[in-house]
C-alpha cells in the first residue's frame, strides 16, 4: 500500500456546506410575554433543518441555528411572519473560531507581527495573540478562510503553528484503526460511519490510520462509533478502533521546549566557558596563562586562535535561532529581540575575526578581540530563556490542576427494567455518552455532569465551587464532573459529557480569559513598536559618542583600557546598549499576571472572562445588588395568606394556582406551593390546574390572565395601580406591617377586586451583612436595585447596611440606574442572578453573575461567581486590585532594567567611577529582567481571599 500524502485527503469527505451549521439572528416585534416566546418557538422548532432556537422575552431577539442544506434564513423568517409576528431586522452570522498554538514568539513585537499577518487574511474578522499563552484565537468567515490558510500565514511570518481546536471540534473524536490495510477497507469503514445516525462529518488519514468524526452528542457518541466500525467487519476481515487522544500534548511540547533551551545552553557552555577562561581568567594568573601568548604565526597567538575556534560553533550553530528570527522579523518589517542579539553578537564576533586576520598578517599589530563577548552573550541569553520558560510553565498551574480533576476510568452499568444492575464495565472516561448510567463508589471522582438516579451520599464540590462543606446528594440531585463522592455508592445518569461539562466550560472560560488582552497591555504594545529601532539608534549614538571623541582626544587616553583603542571601547558600550535594552520583559508584564490571576480566580470559584474585566474591577466604586437570589437565599417561602373580600378560600387559591403556575419567578413558585398546601388543607385533593387564557407577564410587576370568564392579576402594588384595582385601607395596612418585617406582599385580584394576599419572606444570605461592611471598608458603596416594593427593600438595606435603595423597577430600569451612576463618573459593578438582571449586567462596567443563576445572566456577565456566595464579590474586586498592582510592579521591573541599565551600558558612569557593563553581563541583566517579571507574576499564586465568612 502506498502512503502518499494524497491519501490524507478524505475519500468520502462531504462538502463544507453539508456539514455547516449556521446561525441567524432576528429582531422580532410584538414580543410581550412568555406566551409570545412559546408561539415563536412553536412556529419554527419543528421545521426541518432548524437545530435550535432561543428567544429573549426582554428584547425580542431570536438566535436560531440551522443547517443550510435543508432550510434557508429566508424560510425561517417567513415562518415567523406567518405566525403573526413582524421581523424588524435580519442579521446572519457565519463566523468560525479556531485556536492555534504558535512557536517561536519572544516578545510583544513577535505577537504583534502574528496578529498583523492574521488580519491580512481575507475573511479574518478578529485575531488575538497571547504571548504568554503562546496561542492565537482567530474569528473568520469559513467561506473565505480556513484553518490551513491561518496556519500558512503564521508560518510565512516566520513562526511555527499548530491547530489546537476549531469550532467543529466541540463534538469531535479521533479513533485509531486496526485492520484497515487498503483503500477498499477505508471505503467500508467510512461508509459505515457516514451512514450512521448522528454523524455529521468524517475524515480519514490513511498514513496514520486515524479517522476523525464530527457527531451529534444527543444521538451518538464515541462508544457507538467504535461499535459501528467493528460491525463493518466481514468474514476474516476484522476492524478494531480505539481512542486516539492528543491530551497533554501542550504540556509535552512545553517540556520539550524547556529541555531544548537547557540542552542548547549546556552545549553553548561547553564552548563559551573555555573561551571566557582563556580570555578573562588565565591571563590574570601568570605563569598559568603564559602559554596562551605563544605566537603561531606573526602576531596570531594560540589563545586568540583557540577563542576563535571555540566561539564559532556558538555563534553559528547555537546562535542560528537568532539569525532565523532576525531574518523573519526584518522580512516583515519589524524588529524584535532576535535582531538586537544578532546585531550585538555579530558586531563582537566579526570585529574579532577582523582582529584575528590582522594579527595573522601583521608582525606588529596588537588588538583586543571580543570572542568571549559573543559566546558568553549567547550563553546568558539561552540561560535566561531557559529559566523564563521554566517559570512561565508554572503560570498555568492552577488551570492544570483543574484539567486533572477528571478521572481516567469510570464504571458503566447496565440495568434491567426493575432498575437492578445486571452488568458493570470499566471504560475510558472519554467513551462516556449522554444517557449512560455510571456507578460512583465511595472516594471516587465523578467523571461527568449528571443526575443521581439511585443511592445517597455526600459529595465534596470544593474543587469546583470552593465550597468546603460536602453536599448531600440523593435521587434527582445534580452532580458535577471532577467532584469527589465521599461515603455512599451512587448511580448517576450522564447529562453533559465532553466539552459540555461544567469543568470543561470553566477551563475554556479561563483559557479565553488568559488569551484576551487587558487594556493595560496596550502600553507595552505601543512601546514595543518603536522600542527596538530606538535601541539600535541609541547603540549607534553610543558608539559615535565614544569613538569620535576618543579619536580626536576629547577625553583622556587613560580612560581606554590597555590593549584597546577608542573604536573597541565604543564598540563594547554599543553592544551592551543593544543587549541590555531587550523588550522581552515588557511583553510578559501583563499576560503572565493575567494568566496566574485568572487561574487562581477559577480555583477559588471566581471565573473572570477576560483581561478587560480583570482590569476594570479594580476601579469599582459602587456595587449594585439585585435582591432576590443575590442578597437573599433565593428560596422564598409564604409565611401567611389572608382574604380581603367575600371570595371563598377555594376561589382564592384556585385562581392563584391557575395564573402563577405559568410563571418561572421564584416568588411565583413559592406562592403556588403554598396555595397547593391550602387546597389540601381545606379538603380538596384535586391536582388539576385550571386553564388560563391570555396569560401575560408584566415585567417587574407580576402576571395576569383569564381563568374561565374571570380576569386574574397576581403581583405587587404597582401592577394593581397600573390596572386600576383599588386598594382598601385594610390591604394597605397589611402590606405596611409585612414590609416593615422585610416581607414581600403578593396581591391577588379577581375581576378588579383584591381577593387576598400572600406574605412571602426570603431570608438573607448569612454573609450579606459582613460583605457589605467589608465593601465599605474598601471604599466601595452599595445599592439595592429590585422590582420589589420600597418598604421591603429598605428594610433589607437597613439590615445589611446598604447605602441606597432603588425599588419597584423593571429590568430596563435597573440598567438605566447603572447608566445614571456611570454618568456621574463612577465605575459600577452589578451583581445579579436572573434573566431580569441581564440588561443591567451588560450595562455595568463589571457584571457579576451568581453561579446558581440563569444561563442568560451568566452569559451576560463579565465575572461568574460559581459558589453562589456574596463573599466572592469581594474576592473578584480584591484579586483585580492585587493583579493590577502586580502588573504595575512588573512594568517597574521591566522598564527599570532598561531605564537604569541603558545609561550604565552606554558608559555614563564610566568617566566618574570606572564602572562599565561588559556585553556578556548586559546579557545577564536582560535575562534577569524577564525572569524577575515572570517570578513577580508567580507570586500571585500566594493569593488568599480577604474575606471568608465561614471562618468567622
Amino acid at each position: 500500500m502506498e502512503a502518499n500524502s494524497d491519501l490524507k485527503i478524505p475519500l468520502l469527505q462531504t462538502s463544507p456546506e453539508d456539514a455547516a451549521v449556521r446561525t441567524v439572528m432576528f429582531q422580532i416585534g410584538d414580543i410581550k410575554c412568555a406566551s409570545c416566546v412559546n408561539s415563536v418557538e412553536s412556529a419554527i422548532k419543528d421545521l426541518h433543518g432548524v437545530n435550535s432556537i432561543m428567544v429573549s422575552p426582554l428584547d425580542g431577539r431570536a438566535i436560531i441555528k440551522y443547517s443550510p442544506k435543508f432550510i434557508t434564513a429566508k424560510n425561517i423568517k417567513e415562518a415567523i411572519e406567518d405566525s403573526g409576528f413582524g421581523v424588524d431586522e435580519l442579521q446572519e452570522q457565519e463566523i468560525s473560531v479556531c485556536r492555534v498554538r504558535i512557536k517561536g514568539m519572544a516578545c510583544t513585537s513577535c505577537s504583534e507581527s502574528v496578529e498583523n499577518a492574521l488580519r491580512m487574511i481575507d475573511g479574518v474578522k478578529k485575531a488575538t495573540v497571547g504571548l504568554a499563552l503562546e496561542e492565537a484565537k482567530v474569528y473568520f468567515d469559513p467561506n473565505l478562510a480556513d484553518a490551513n490558510k491561518i496556519i500558512e500565514a503564521i508560518e510565512d511570518a516566520g513562526f511555527g503553528a499548530e491547530l489546537i481546536s476549531s469550532a467543529n471540534d466541540v463534538n469531535k473524536v479521533h479513533l485509531k484503526l486496526e485492520g484497515v490495510d487498503s483503500l477498499e477497507d477505508v471505503n467500508i469503514v467510512m461508509s459505515s460511519l457516514e451512514f450512521a445516525a448522528g454523524v455529521n462529518h468524517v475524515e480519514f488519514n490513511l498514513t496514520e490510520h486515524i479517522v476523525t468524526v464530527n457527531y451529534e452528542p444527543d444521538i451518538t457518541g464515541p462508544r457507538s462509533l467504535i461499535h459501528f466500525i467493528q460491525t463493518a467487519s466481514s468474514g476474516t476481515k476484522m476492524y478494531q478502533a480505539s481512542l486516539h487522544t492528543t491530551s497533554g500534548k501542550r504540556e509535552r511540547d512545553k517540556v520539550d521546549e524547556i529541555r531544548r533551551y537547557r540542552d542548547q545552553f549546556l552545549f553553548s557552555c561547553l564552548f563559551s566557558v573555555p573561551v571566557f577562561v582563556f580570555a578573562m581568567v588565565l591571563p590574570m594568573l601568570p605563569p598559568y596563562g603564559n602559554w596562551l601568548n605563544y605566537k603561531i604565526h606573526h602576531m596570531l597567538t594560540l589563545g586568540l586562535f583557540l577563542r576563535w575556534i571555540l566561539s564559532t560553533p556558538v555563534q553559528f550553530i547555537v546562535g542560528k535561532r537568532f539569525y532565523v528570527g532576525s531574518y523573519h522579523a526584518l522580512r516583515r518589517r519589524s524588529a524584535n529581540m532576535d535582531v538586537l542579539v544578532a546585531l550585538g553578537t555579530n558586531a563582537a564576533y566579526f570585529y574579532s575575526v577582523y582582529i584575528l586576520i590582522k594579527a595573522l598578517t601583521s608582525d606588529t599589530f596588537q588588538g583586543q578581540d571580543f570572542f568571549e563577548t559573543s559566546s558568553m552573550l549567547i550563553s546568558f541569553i539561552l540561560l535566561g530563556k531557559y529559566l523564563e520558560n521554566l517559570a512561565k510553565g508554572k503560570t498555568s498551574d492552577a488551570l492544570g490542576k483543574l484539567t486533572q480533576l477528571v478521572p481516567d476510568k469510570a464504571y458503566l452499568v447496565d440495568m434491567d427494567a426493575d432498575e437492578n444492575v445486571i452488568s458493570e464495565t470499566e471504560i475510558d472516561t472519554q467513551l462516556i455518552q449522554k444517557g449512560d448510567i455510571l456507578k460512583i463508589v465511595p472516594g471516587a471522582k465523578i467523571p461527568i455532569d449528571g443526575v443521581v438516579i439511585k443511592g445517597q451520599s455526600y459529595v465534596n464540590e470544593s474543587m469546583i465551587t470552593g465550597e468546603a462543606k460536602p453536599v448531600d446528594k440523593s435521587p434527582g440531585d445534580k452532580v458535577i464532573g471532577g467532584t469527589i463522592n465521599e461515603n455512599g455508592c451512587l448511580l448517576i445518569k450522564a447529562t453533559h459529557v465532553g466539552s459540555d461539562t461544567a469543568l470543561s466550560q470553566i477551563v475554556q472560560l479561563v483559557e479565553t480569559a488568559q488569551l484576551a488582552k487587558a487594556p493595560v497591555q496596550k502600553l507595552a504594545d505601543h512601546i514595543s513598536r518603536v522600542f527596538v529601532p530606538l535601541v539600535v539608534v541609541a547603540a549607534f549614538l553610543t558608539w559615535m559618542g565614544w569613538f569620535v571623541p576618543g579619536e580626536v582626544g576629547l577625553y583622556p587616553r587613560h580612560w581606554i583600557p590597555k590593549a584597546m583603542n577608542a573604536f573597541e571601547l565604543a564598540l563594547q558600550f554599543a553592544i551592551s546598549v543593544l543587549v541590555v535594552a531587550c523588550p522581552c520583559a515588557l511583553g510578559l508584564a501583563t499576560p503572565t499576571a493575567v494568566m496566574v490571576a485568572s487561574g487562581m480566580g477559577a480555583s477559588q470559584g471566581v471565573l473572570i472572562k477576560g483581561g478587560d474585566a480583570l482590569e476594570k474591577a479594580h476601579k469599582v466604586k459602587v456595587v449594585v445588588f439585585d435582591k432576590t437570589g443575590t442578597l437573599t437565599v433565593g428560596k422564598p417561602a409564604v409565611v401567611s395568606a389572608v382574604l380581603f373580600s367575600d371570595f371563598t378560600m377555594e376561589e382564592f387559591y384556585d385562581m392563584t394556582i391557575a395564573v402563577e403556575s405559568s410563571s418561572e419567578h421564584p416568588l411565583a413558585k413559592a406562592v403556588v406551593k403554598h396555595a397547593k398546601k391550602l387546597r389540601k388543607k381545606f379538603g380538596s385533593n384535586d391536582e388539576e390546574v385550571p386553564d388560563v387564557k391570555d396569560f401575560e407577564v408584566q415585567v417587574g410587576a407580576g402576571v395576569s390572565g383569564k381563568v374561565g370568564e374571570r380576569t386574574v392579576l397576581v403581583g405587587n402594588k404597582r401592577l394593581m395601580h397600573a390596572c386600576n384595582v383599588p386598594l382598601s385601607s385594610e390591604v394597605e395596612r397589611y402590606m405596611s406591617e409585612n414590609e416593615i418585617l422585610a416581607r414581600t406582599c403578593v396581591l391577588v385580584s379577581i375581576d378588579g377586586k383584591i381577593a387576598g394576599a400572600y406574605s412571602v419572606t426570603d431570608p438573607l444570605k448569612p454573609e450579606a451583612k459582613r460583605v457589605i461592611s467589608f465593601l465599605h471598608s474598601m471604599g466601595i458603596s452599595s445599592i439595592i436595585a429590585t422590582g420589589d416594593n420600597l418598604a421591603t427593600a429598605t428594610a433589607i438595606a437597613n439590615e445589611v447596611g446598604i447605602d441606597e435603595v432603588f425599588a419597584e423597577t423593571d429590568p430596563l430600569g435597573k440598567a438605566d440606574k447603572v447608566k445614571e451612576l456611570q454618568m456621574k463618573g463612577m465605575t459600577v459593578a452589578m451583581v445579579g442572578d436572573g434573566i431580569n438582571d441581564s440588561p443591567a449586567l451588560v450595562a455595568a462596567d463589571v457584571g457579576m453573575a451568581i453561579g446558581a443563576g440563569t444561563d442568560v445572566a451568566i452569559e451576560a456577565a463579565d465575572i461568574v461567581l460559581v459558589k453562589n456566595s456574596l463573599e466572592d464579590v469581594i474576592t473578584a474586586i480584591d484579586l483585580s486590585r492585587k493583579t493590577m498592582s502586580r502588573i504595575r510592579l512588573n512594568y517597574i521591573w521591566a522598564l527599570g532594567y532598561n531605564i537604569l541599565g541603558m545609561p550604565v551600558a552606554a558608559g555614563v558612569l564610566y568617566p566618574f567611577t570606572g564602572i562599565r557593563l561588559p556585553p556578556w553581563l548586559a546579557g545577564a541583566c536582560m535575562a534577569a529582567s524577564s525572569i524577575s517579571v515572570v517570578s513577580s507574576s508567580l507570586l500571585l499564586q500566594l493569593y488568599k481571599k480577604p474575606l471568608n465568612v465561614q471562618c468567622i
